[in-house]
This record gives C-alpha cells, structure tokens and sequence, in this order.
C-alpha cells in the first residue's frame, strides 16, 4: 500500500464517520447535536437515537457494504464489470419467497394472509427463497466448469422466479400488491437491536469468507488457467466465493428488502478513486465507500424535518448512477 492510499483512506475513515453522525442527526426530529454525542457515549438516554436512529445508520453501513464487496467478488469471478450481487438469482429467489407470502393469498386463499403477518415471516420467506436459488446455482455450478455458464445459469434461475412472481401478481388484489411493492423499494430504518444482532452474525461469516479468498481473488483476475497453474483449485474457490456473495446479498435482501445500484456501481467508483486491482486494498475501499454512499443516500431519503421517507431504491440510483457516469468519462477508461 503506497502513502497515497494510506492518506486516502484516512480521509475516507473520517468521511464515513463525519456522515454516520450527521444520519443520526437528521430526520424528522430535530436533534441537537450535543445530545446524539452524550446519547452515543452513554451521558443521556435519547429512545429516537437509540433505537432508531443508531440502528438505521449501522445497518445502512451493513447494507452498503456488504453489497458493495459481493458485487466486487461477483465482477473478479466473473471477470465481468456488468456483474453485481444479484446476478446469481439470489435477490430474484428472496423476492419469490416475499411473494408467496404476501401475494400467495390471491390464489391459495386466506392461508397465507392468516400464518404469515409478522416481518419475521418477511426475513425468512426471503432467505429461504435466496437460499434455495443458491443451491440450485451450487449443485449446478458442481457439475459446469465453465464460469460463465454459471453466470447465465444464474440469469435463468432469475428469470423464472420473475415470471412466477408476475403470475402470482395477476391474481392478487390492489392491497397485496401494494404492500410487495412497498417491501421492493427497500428500507434501512425496520431492525431492532436483536434482528441487526443476527443480520451482523451472517454479514460477517460473508466477510472472513472473503477474507479468506483474497489471493484467489487476486490470481482470478489472470483468468482461471493462471490460477491453476498456481495450484488454486478453481471449483472449492468458486463455491467459497459464491457463498460468501450469497450470505452478504441474501442477509441484506431479506432484511432490508432489494437494494439496487450500490452492488454494480461501488466497485468501480472504488476502482476510480484507488486505480488498483489489488483486493488487498480493494476491498477495505469498498467497505468504506459502500458504507459512505449508503449514509449518503439515507440521508437524503429521510428528507430533513420532514415527515416522509422516500424509497432508498430511488434514491440510491438517482444520486449514484450520474456519479458513476462522471467518473468513468472523467478518467476516459475503466479500470478493471
């Protein structure tokens, strides 16, 4: 790491902190910034701070980069730049899952509406629905030695839970559709104490695997046979990383709901910012400027003394993606 990066990121580390304390001190409520400091260390009791606030800003730093480091593992794996987190289907298989049980009930009657009406239904009908997209990706990927035919195997897998959710919204009245609609735009401020307890638990099984694969990644970017003649063995390197991006999407979509742009877009912003292909230190920068976008965004949904909230969806690609646009034409090449 040269002096260059280590100035950057310090200056990024000071960043991501300046924005996670100015997300607690927005909103709604106005509140002072001497009590969110005392309401941080423990001085005074603050219930919006403290189980609100606090809460949404640690799981949009969770969110942002979790997606944004699976979507850096999906591009090396697949040595695709148009590659993100979801391409294997796992957002696809959570948003099936969501459906059955909220639009489930316009064809199979009050059933579903009448076992499934907590937002713990919601976590784990999307998290089954990721996991059982992923294992069908990984008994595949078992049998296929081709990397890309995986990644169009995944694309598939996709475009049937799509086709189901859409027949599953034919028969389903207004009210249903509305709320699987309103679960789509994605949300940061719904996790209590408990739920970000076991959201951090499998974020963080997600990043020692990818801590782990850091070489593999490394030597990936040569192409397979390179990595085979290092003696890598490509399908146990594959399934790791495939794991660790689906336990870092699948958590974040079954919590906080599909969270479009951050998992394609950070990791080149990072790669502008750093120019290196080095996980080593690509992959603390997208943890980091995940997060800080994520905060960012937050904040602007939140919209500052207001009552409403727009969907972080929205925001995450209307801010992002002509940011994106203007560095890439700005340094006139990717690096990749």
């Amino acid at each position: 790491m040269t002096s260059k990066h280590t100035y950057t990121f310090i200056l990024l580390s000071t960043l991501l902190l300046l924005c996670f304390l100015v997300n607690i001190n927005l909103g709604s409520v106005s509140i002072p910034v001497k009590d969110v400091f005392s309401s941080l260390f423990g001085i005074a009791d603050n219930y919006i701070i403290q189980n609100y606030r606090l809460p949404k800003a640690v799981t949009a730093i969770l969110v942002g980069s979790g997606l944004g480091i699976s979507g850096l593992l999906m591009q090396t794996l697949f040595r695709n730049p148009l590659a993100g987190p979801f391409v294997l289907g796992i957002s696809s298989g959570a948003s099936l899952g969501v459906a059955l049980v909220i639009l489930g009930s316009g064809i199979f009657g009050g059933i579903f509406a009448t076992l499934f009406i907590s937002k713990w239904s919601i976590v784990i009908a999307a998290s089954l629905g990721s996991f059982l997209v992923l294992l069908a990706v990984l008994l595949v990927s078992t049998k296929v030695r081709d990397t890309m035919a995986i990644l169009i195997i995944g694309l598939m897998f996709g475009s049937i839970t799509a086709a189901i959710v859409s027949v599953l919204s034919y028969f389903s009245s207004a009210e249903q559709l509305q709320q699987y609609i309103f679960w789509g735009f994605g949300s940061l401020g719904n996790l209590s104490w408990s739920e970000l307890l076991i959201f951090f638990c499998l974020y963080s099984l997600g990043i020692l695997l990818t801590i782990v694969s850091i070489k593999t990644l490394n030597t990936l970017l040569l192409g397979e046979n390179y990595a085979k003649s290092l003696g890598i063995n490509i399908k146990q390197s594959r399934l790791i990383i495939i794991i660790a991006t689906s336990l870092l999407a699948g958590t974040t979509t079954a919590f906080a709901g599909p969270i479009a742009f951050i998992g394609l877009a950070i990791p080149h912003m990072t790669r502008q910012f750093f120019n290196t292909s080095n996980h080593k230190i690509l992959l603390p920068a997208v943890f980091i400027i995940g997060a800080i976008v994520m905060l960012v965004c937050d904040s602007i949904a939140q919209l500052p003394t207001s009552d409403y909230t727009l969907p972080i969806n929205a925001i995450t690609s209307l801010i992002g993606a002509p940011v994106v646009v203007w560095l890439l034409v700005r340094k006139r090449k990717m690096v990749f």
